[in-house]
């Protein structure tokens, strides 16, 4: 026998159309991630994928940089020019999208806890203004890394 249905977890479906569209949404390698990581390749950027041993799971990262980048869909991170509040099970995706924001906000206080720049771009956005701006944080990232081990001893 199947108990009442748990109100923080997954509400009855507003349609069989609905159910189907978000079953099938992805989490990784989603168009808008890989056309962010041509343009990375394009610029010569070398990167690792989807981290399993950093906050977050990062789409895309810099290691010795320390640069962890996510593409945020949308809907799910809550877009402040895209972003629309669905019609039907409106207190729970706003419930469930507020918790969204708040784990987005702990995992990057936990990658900057660990010296890492967690850096976001929205799906809408330019690829390849997205990569040119990726390139110059992994840049000066690199630059001051370098120049802090590249520092003589002042033997003091």
């Amino acid at each position: 026998m199947v108990g009442p249905r748990d109100e923080r977890r997954t509400p009855v479906p507003s349609s069989t159309t609905v159910s189907r569209v978000m079953r099938r949404m992805g989490r990784k390698d989603t168009a808008p991630e890989l056309a962010l990581r041509r343009e990375l390749t394009r610029l010569g950027l070398r990167y690792r994928l989807h981290r399993a041993d950093l906050p977050g799971r990062p789409d895309v990262s810099f290691g010795p940089a320390r640069v962890a980048v996510f593409v945020d869909g949308c809907f799910w991170h809550g877009c402040p020019e895209h972003a629309v509040m669905p019609k039907a099970n409106r207190q729970w995706w706003a419930d469930k999208l507020a918790a969204n924001k708040a784990r987005d906000a702990a995992k990057d206080a936990a990658l900057r806890e660990r010296g890492w720049e967690p850096v976001h771009v929205w799906e809408h956005e330019d690829p390849a203004t997205a990569a040119r701006r990726i390139a110059e944080i992994v840049g000066r990232r690199r630059a001051a890394a370098g120049r802090q081990t590249a520092m003589p001893d002042s033997g003091t």
